[in-house]
């Protein structure tokens, strides 16, 4: 029996929804992303003994698309796994993405590819574009067969590529052989190759900082370098890797119906290869790292989806200078909107992106503490919609800070003693209130690394981001909010925005609902009006914000042409005393 993804859909569609409608989301942290990869399958560091074969991706629709894709040829637990700290990591026969080798520059790289595909599929390899390969078609048995673009493992075979790992950065791998059908059915991964020469100063400034806020809160570190690349402008605090690709299901029908009809044939005889007509194409499912929304919110290595181990989540702190790693895989460019702030291009299929300038100059990012670089600086466009072409790679820096929203992301504000005649002597007082923010050279709370709004920007320290509850901007602004009546609620979405453990503390209570004391005593001036829903779903210090990250093709955000689903993602900025565990 075919398998099938038996989630409750109903449930899922509903929460979805509350995560599309709501304008200020939050969501529970099971699930972070990473860069989750492989040093190793089943040999030396640098030996990946990989195979192809055919397994089902689930799909949130409930479908389970019959799919290939390369894997680990050997026991998952012969596999080197990277980042230190991730649990539960293995390496099936078969995955989609396929492994992401993690590898350091320079380094000797051997690949030994095994052809598992039903024999109908016929031959099979691996480019591996931007680096010197070298292949070997014979000492094996059954041997290889040199094919249009490189060795191809005929069935049953084994073939060796070898190169070395000559440039940093995020590149694709991908079938040689009949591309435009084996890629589409998920022969296709990602190769990272980390700098052999870390720049000194990812140890300087505000990374340091950011390292001493971690270790303050308990935080790993999960990075699989400091830099991407050896350039000083190359450090970052966070990372992830997305892959996009695209599926067309009546394709993958067809080659399951021929595989099937041909069963038990003898390679290259007559009759034994597949015609799947590859076109007209119209795919019906869009992926990040081989998942759909909400699938890909799901922890890495999910015993649910046993063929597509890599999730979609990435989730940072203020200030926190996030490296992203994007591969097109698909036929498809898919422009990319990261909501909440633009994404400075830093290389491009392992190549930086460089200035000529004659003399070292500053970095002004405003984050790094950079004091100077090379002659040649970085010359990365600012993107708002990231664009990736099939079979391009790009490495890229985002942050956030809610630097410039015109009010106090923390809700902080200089009241210290309450509301005068509670009663109750005020039990709604927040404990955030007498948090300082002292600027530095930037105008940012970097002083202190332990405190929780660590990189706050100060210059909204304690402006109330609504004055009048229900007013307008002129009534009292700089922000309006819906009534809380006819606002999106439910268990993603908290009703307050603020950040930090106190949120809830800033809408809701006797002082926001109304001036239950007397006109002798106002209203805090930084309530809201919106109330909480379910603050029980989330924990306690998580209340932070959450952002959309989606395809800008409005097809690509659905699954089977129903949305929600498809490229969209979620992007989650929460205050320091969050410990964000990617173990998982």
């Amino acid at each position: 029996m075919r398998p099938k993804n038996m989630k409750n859909l109903t449930v899922k569609t509903q929460l979805l929804l509350a995560l599309v409608l709501a304008a200020t989301l939050f969501l529970t942290p099971a699930a972070f992303a990473a860069t989750p990869g492989i040093t190793s399958a089943g040999g030396a560091a640098g030996t990946f003994n990989l195979t192809a074969q055919d397994a089902y991706l689930n799909q949130p629709d409930g479908e389970a698309v019959y799919s290939w894709g390369y894997g680990c040829a050997t026991s998952a637990t012969a596999a080197t796994f990277l980042p230190a700290g991730m649990t539960g990591a293995s390496c099936n026969t078969m995955q989609v993405p396929g492994p992401t080798l993690i590898v350091t520059e320079g380094q000797a790289i051997t690949i030994n590819l095994t052809n598992n595909l039903p024999t109908a599929a016929g031959n099979t390899s691996i480019l591996f574009p931007g680096f010197n390969v070298s292949t070997s078609c014979t000492g094996s048995t059954p041997a290889g067969q040199q094919g249009l673009l490189t060795c191809e493992a005929t069935p049953g075979a084994t073939v060796t590529y070898t190169f070395t790992a000559s440039a940093p950065g995020t590149h694709p791998y991908y079938s040689g052989t009949q591309g435009d059908l084996q890629i589409e059915m998920g022969l296709y991964g990602a190769v990272v190759v980390l700098p052999a020469n870390v720049p000194a100063n990812c140890n300087a400034g505000y990374h340091a900082l950011n390292v001493t806020a971690q270790a303050a809160w308990g935080e790993h570190d999960f990075r699989l370098s400091a830099a991407a690349y050896d350039h000083p402008s190359s450090c970052y605090d966070r990372e992830y890797l997305f892959q996009w690709a695209e599926m067309d299901s009546r394709i993958h029908r067809q080659a399951q119906a021929q595989v099937a009809a041909k069963a038990g044939c003898t390679a290259g005889t007559m009759g034994c290869s597949l015609e799947v007509q590859t076109e007209p194409y119209h795919p019906a499912y869009f992926l990040i790292n081989g998942r759909s929304m909400p699938d890909l919110m799901d922890p890495n290595y999910a015993s649910e989806y046993p063929h597509q181990p890599y999730n979609g989540n990435p989730h940072m702190h203020p200030g926190d200078l996030t490296l992203i790693r994007t591969i097109g895989q698909g036929r498809w460019e898919h422009p990319f909107h990261e909501h909440a702030n633009h994404v400075r291009i830093l290389a491009r299929d392992g190549n930086l992106v460089l200035s000529s300038n004659t003399t070292p100059v500053s970095y002004t990012s405003g984050l790094t503490g950079d004091t100077a670089v090379p002659a040649q600086g970085l010359a990365g466009l600012l993107m708002f919609n990231t664009d990736t072409t099939p079979g391009e790679a790009f490495d890229g820096i985002f942050y956030y800070t809610g630097r410039g929203l015109n009010w106090d992301a923390f809700g902080h504000h200089p009241s210290t003693t309450g509301i005068p005649g509670d009663p109750n002597g005020d039990p709604y007082k927040d404990p955030l209130a007498t948090l300082s923010c002292t600027p530095d050279v930037n105008g940012y709370n970097s002083g202190v690394p332990a405190a929780v709004n660590f990189m706050e920007w100060c210059q909204d320290h304690n402006k109330p981001v609504q004055v009048a509850p229900f007013g307008d901007v002129a009534g009292g602004g700089p922000a309006t909010f819906p009534d809380p009546n006819v606002f999106t609620n439910g268990q993603w979405y908290s009703g307050t925005p603020y950040f930090g453990p106190d949120a809830n503390l800033r809408a809701g209570t006797p002082a926001c609902a109304g001036n239950p004391y007397g006109t002798a005593n106002p209203p805090n001036a930084n309530c809201t009006n919106l109330q909480p829903s379910n603050v029980q779903a989330n924990p306690a210090n998580e209340r932070g914000w959450a952002f959309m990250w989606h395809s800008h093709n409005e097809r690509e955000i659905t699954t089977n042409n129903v949305f929600p689903g498809g490229m969209l993602m979620m992007m989650l900025v929460d205050s320091r005393e969050f410990v964000i565990d990617e173990s998982q």
